[in-house]
């Protein structure tokens, strides 16, 4: 018989709002504790301290505006934010400080979350001043060196999801987009140039995430279907797998960095864990009593363990440890 699904390891409440995003950063030395950051719809971004499982502080600095990515700099102690305010803020954080930076306007009403690439330049992909349009920011210099329009000819709607890349081979990285009109788009960065774009979905892609080690990805939309996809060596976006679920509406899908397992959440209160390599069924976890927004695997805490954590609009953050020893 197969084990029953188990119950989360711990939860978090006290948000007070609808949970939009989350972002883990574990991998520190002691006594620094490990830290998950959660961005809320009314605005605030929550430090939570995982040893203690208590708030260290709280961040403001949206104007209530609903958050809808976050993520650390190349340390902690720089954090960057996306907020329905049409800002983007960068944070410093050391020191004990919570004081905002500096901030990059951007144009969209849309709610495509920025993605961020730390390689050997900090590149941030962001939504652009047209709805079809991404753009692509270098962080040291805070200029904008690539703007990727659409030709005229395609109507592929509001930008909707992104990733960002760099390939083990070509100089450019490389960026994914999901479109309103169900497809996802290959773009070089450098070079301003749609590469390939295939259409997956019937309904808007509402979430992606690609492994550039097998040049494969998966993304979700309203639908009942998960769709796998992957680049061939003419970095030609093709269909790989349709994994069929019983309920509709993915909001949110992310491949853990090991590349074993991934998790989706979903409209139907539930999150679903798959291995990667075939996409088979492994668990169906269910906690809230609400839409699941966003999930999201931690960063190493020991050899031995990693996280899972996943934020609902029922104001509730659950976190998971399974299938954890890699």
């Amino acid at each position: 018989m197969a084990l029953p699904p188990p119950d989360p390891k711990f939860d978090l409440r006290g948000v007070g709002a609808e949970v939009n995003c989350l972002h883990f950063s574990c991998n520190v030395s002691e006594p620094c504790p490990p830290l998950l950051f959660s961005g809320s719809s009314s605005g605030q971004i929550h430090v939570w301290n995982l040893s203690t499982r208590r708030t260290n502080t709280v961040l403001n600095g949206h104007d209530g505006k609903s958050i809808l990515w976050i993520h650390t700099l190349s340390d902690r102690e720089r954090l960057m934010s996306q907020g329905r305010d049409l800002q983007i803020c960068t944070w410093n954080l050391g020191e004990g400080r919570n004081e905002v930076m500096e901030t990059i306007p951007i144009d969209s009403v849309g709610f495509c979350r920025c993605s961020l690439l730390n390689t050997d330049c900090c590149l941030l992909a962001m939504p652009g001043t047209e709805s079809s349009q991404v753009q692509v920011m270098d962080m040291e210099s805070q200029k904008v060196i690539s703007s990727m329009t659409p030709s005229t000819n395609d109507k592929l709607g509001m930008a909707m999801c992104m990733k960002l890349w760099q390939p083990k081979s070509g100089r450019s990285p490389l960026l994914l987009v999901g479109y309103e009109d169900g497809s996802i788009g290959l773009w070089n960065v450098l070079e301003h140039r749609l590469m390939s774009r295939h259409i997956f979905h019937k309904e808007p892609v509402m979430s992606l995430d690609f492994d550039c080690d097998y040049a494969k990805g998966v993304s979700g939309s309203s639908e009942n279907i998960l769709n796998v996809w992957s680049l061939d060596e003419q970095q030609d976006l093709k269909i790989y797998k349709a994994q069929e679920l019983i309920n509709p509406g993915i909001a949110d899908v992310r491949i853990r960095q090991d590349k074993k397992i991934l998790a989706t959440g979903g409209w139907d209160y539930r999150i679903r864990i798959f291995g990667w390599k075939k996409m088979k069924p492994l668990a169906v976890l269910q906690y809230h009593s609400a839409t699941v927004n966003c999930v999201c695997f931690s960063d190493h805490i020991s050899p031995e363990e990693r996280l899972l954590a996943a934020g609902s609009k029922d104001q509730k953050i659950s976190v998971w440890s399974i299938y954890a020893k890699t």
